[in-house]
């Protein structure tokens, strides 16, 4: 019999499923695949995530100080009876943060396992599939997935080897105030065959001037904000597109600005990373790549 998994977070809720397990219970965000839509959630936000860029970066700074973003709905995490229990530490905006479910276990005094991933690169990603795997008595199921993830990788990277051109690439994980995307977006942006000069592999994502990005003026740029699919970058263009500058840089002058989706894709640590990976070769490569579904990346000037 299966263990029952609770999952507070989109990508753990990927891998598990893609491991052949169904989680009794996820968070409030977890939508992929579409068989956890109707899953029990357990989590509760204080975001308005509908809001724009702007206000969503308001409310997140009020919250710090109300308990933070995210409230467990500990009746219901009781209902689930966890054997395991998959949280993350790598932003306290993206998810409820570990510590918070440490409290939560304690005080309901359930008997199970708490695992916590806290990725930064691609490694860490599939060393998070292997761990879960091991966990959820699914190695045999994990070894295959990360064999052809591996591959997938493996096969974009050597293509991309073979452009002579490197072009530099900027991505924001935010528009307002615009945060330049980091921990494993550096590395998918080399493998991909670019060059990424405003951040290094395993940075964390952080806010930076306007006026830096416009120095750096890159060839490429992808606007990918966390939890936004492209409508809503869409409905929040004007945070870029009305900054002094932009029609200016050299991407847009090109018509080499993309908005990809930063809700399914870029911002989600799990199996559709190597999505993430073809999306942005596409991108950065159109001669050797094309971007499979058009939800997943658009030129700029087709948003408006």
């Amino acid at each position: 019999m299966p263990p029952r998994v609770v999952s507070l977070l989109p990508s753990a809720t990927e891998i598990v499923a893609a491991l052949g397990v169904e989680p009794v219970a996820t968070s409030h965000e977890c939508d992929y695949p579409p068989t956890v839509e109707n899953t029990p959630s357990v989590i509760e936000s204080r975001i308005d995530a509908s809001a724009s860029s702007a206000e969503i970066d308001e409310q997140v700074q009020e919250s710090a100080t109300e308990g933070g973003v995210y409230r467990i709905d500990r009746e219901s995490l009781a209902a689930a009876d966890p054997d395991v229990v998959i949280s993350q530490g790598i932003c306290d905006v993206c998810a409820v943060d570990t510590v918070v479910v440490e409290s939560a276990i304690e005080e309901l005094e359930l008997d199970c396992e708490l695992m916590t991933t806290d990725p930064h690169s691609v490694d860490d990603i599939l060393d998070d599939i292997e761990a879960i795997g091991d966990a959820l008595g699914r190695a045999d199921r994990a070894g295959e997935l990360l064999a052809s993830l591996r591959a997938r990788i493996d096969g974009v990277a050597a293509a991309a080897a073979e452009s002579p051109i490197r072009p530099t690439v900027a991505v924001l994980d935010w528009l307002e105030p615009p945060m330049v995307a980091g921990h494993w977006v550096p590395e998918l942006v080399e493998l991909a065959g670019g060059e990424y000069d405003l951040a290094d592999p395993g940075d964390a994502s952080t806010p930076r001037e306007w006026d830096e990005i416009r120095e750096y003026d890159p060839d490429i740029f992808v606007a990918a904000p966390c939890g936004f699919e492209l409508d809503q970058t869409a409905e929040n263009r004007t945070d870029l597109t009305e900054r002094e500058g932009w029609s200016s840089l050299r991407a847009v002058r090109m018509n080499r600005a993309y908005a990809m989706d930063g809700h399914h894709l870029t911002n989600r640590p799990g199996p559709r990373v190597v999505e993430t990976l073809e999306t942005l070769a596409a991108l950065l490569q159109p001669e050797r790549f094309d971007v499979q579904e058009p939800w997943m990346a658009t030129s700029f000037s087709a948003l408006e």
